[in-house]
């Protein structure tokens, strides 16, 4: 339900008697493709593992069909994301 102002806003736009500041349209591409570059960019690391642990996730992996490193990568951003804690 849109209030007694925004009502007034909208019939002043829709009679032609207000013009955007903007262009939305424009606007709107810019910030999805600045979402889209934003989620999307990865950065390779080097991390030394225990060979029993990279081991035991490659296991892991090919019970669940899921590339180890995507398990691995998972776990971090459960873990950043507050999901999963470490115990003290």
């Amino acid at each position: 339900m849109l209030d007694a102002e925004e009502l007034e806003i909208l019939e002043a736009l829709e009679a032609g008697q207000l013009k955007r500041s903007i262009d939305a349209e424009e606007e709107i591409v810019l910030a999805k493709k600045a979402a889209k570059e934003y989620l999307s960019k990865s950065k390779n690391i080097t991390i030394r593992l225990s060979l029993a642990d990279v081991n035991a996730v490659k296991r892991c992996s090919q019970e669940v069909g899921i590339p180890y490193q995507t398990i691995i990568s998972s776990l971090i951003h459960q873990y950043v994301s507050g999901k999963v804690k470490l115990e003290a």
